[in-house]
């Protein structure tokens, strides 16, 4: 029997007014034939960002209050979510089109499975795909997934990982003390549940850009 999935996806907010439209626009264009819920935690932005989520504001399930940096906020988000599926798209990053029905699809076809990964490509403030080395050695490493790679290098693209609800009950929310490396962390403890599921197809978008958290540590706000 098929089952019936309610994706939600969240997306952790702090002052990124140039980006998040197209983060916003990027998760509701989506075509997807299950219910979709897309919970925006923003911890008080002040340039202009919160404009553009009022605006979208019908579409949304909108937070914005202090947090103590990106990782609370995604477990706000995370404990409020009602979908038995979770996705986690940071506030400059995109998913391209179709990838939430590739993931229903694969979760429909796999119903053993914890979580997922797909591929991902890195663009520019432009959307202009950039560092593609980069990307062509994550894939290489992705399509040879062990636990024993994991524990060695993080080759896991976050903007394309999704994973069960029910998984992250059991292995706990992301660690708040870690700034740069709750996602790897993540993925550890989703991986003692099972390997996961891997999309061979490219799932979303990680933006590269001056004030990135990989760039600098400041964008994790408090």
């Amino acid at each position: 029997m098929k089952e019936t999935h309610r994706i939600s996806i969240i997306t952790p907010s702090f002052n990124q007014v140039d980006f998040i439209e197209r983060t916003i626009r990027s998760v509701i264009s989506q075509e997807i034939d299950c219910e979709t819920e897309y919970l925006v935690i923003d911890g008080g932005s002040t340039d202009g960002t919160l404009d553009i989520l009022e605006k979208y504001r019908p579409l949304i399930h909108l937070t914005s209050e202090p947090d103590h940096g990106m990782s609370d906020a995604l477990n706000k988000g995370f404990a409020a979510a009602s979908g038995d599926i979770l996705g986690w798209l940071n506030s400059d990053d995109l998913y391209t089109p179709g990838a939430l029905a590739k993931v229903i699809r694969y979760f429909d076809r796999n119903p053993g499975c914890h979580w997922l990964y797909g591929q991902c490509v890195m663009v520019d403030e432009g959307d202009r795909e950039v560092r593609r080395w980069i990307t062509a050695y994550k894939n290489r490493k992705m399509n040879k997934y062990s636990y024993r790679r994991l524990l060695v290098e993080n080759y896991i693209s976050q903007p394309a990982v999704f994973f069960r609800k029910n998984a992250l009950q059991r292995t706990g929310l992301l660690d708040t003390e870690l700034k740069t490396a709750m996602d790897y962390d993540l993925w550890l403890r989703l991986a003692e549940l099972g390997p996961p599921g891997i999309i061979r197809e490219t799932l979303a978008c990680f933006r590269v850009h001056s004030s990135s958290i990989s760039a600098q540590i400041g964008r994790a706000h408090v």
